[in-house]
């Protein structure tokens, strides 16, 4: 039932996994610096570093990022502000078992820079999305998506202060369904067993 957190950053996102009581067994960031390890530490959870930059190839590195995982045979993999795209073949190791949060609305604005893509592109609704990872970047079935309306006075950065509030909510929430087993996929789209909402709108002044 345990979880392994991939993290390059702050790890806000895991701390959100924490907080909620997901059985996390541990934290691996390929970051030597990232903030989110001294969290994982704080909170006794155990944590590695499985740098990128130790390795010549990418194949070695997510050789040794598999075993790192593999050390803990979780039944999830929840990347969380994991900077690193993976290949067909890592992602094919962990089949329907690695989940990501993205911060737009997918298919909308894969990649980086979204909040300063949804601005520049004039959305009325922005938000963050829940999906399963595949080989193709950003675009696996999506398990639950949050969503806000854009204000006229927002920025980049007032945007993205408000979409990862949101984050914080449906990522949890997601992991959660995925561990009590509720997660259907059917021809590439994902369902939840119950009446649980798979969209949290939030337009709160």
């Amino acid at each position: 039932m345990s979880v392994v957190v991939l993290i390059s950053g702050r790890g806000s996102n895991m701390e959100a996994l924490l907080d909620a009581g997901l059985p996390v067994s541990a934290v691996i960031s390929n970051m030597p610096a990232a903030a989110g390890l001294a969290i994982a530490a704080r909170r006794r959870i155990p944590n590695r570093i499985v740098s990128h930059k130790d390795f010549v190839s990418r194949d070695s590195f997510e050789h040794a990022l598999a075993e790192a995982i593999d050390a803990y045979a979780p039944r999830l993999v929840a990347l969380a502000g994991f900077m690193r795209v993976l290949t067909p073949e890592f992602v094919e190791r962990y089949p329907d078992r690695l989940l990501n949060i993205h911060p737009s609305l997918l298919p909308a604005f894969p990649g980086l820079n979204t909040h300063e893509r949804a601005l520049a592109e004039g959305v009325k609704v922005h938000g963050c999305s829940v999906h399963f990872v595949t080989a193709d970047l950003d675009h696996g079935p999506i398990v639950a998506q949050a969503a806000l309306p854009v204000r006229r006075e927002d920025s980049a950065e007032s945007l993205a202060r408000r979409v990862l509030k949101l984050e914080h909510v449906v990522y949890p929430r997601a992991a959660r369904w995925f561990l009590d087993g509720k997660l259907v996929i059917r021809r590439g789209a994902v369902s939840v067993k119950g009446n649980d909402a798979q969209l949290v709108f939030d337009d709160s002044p």
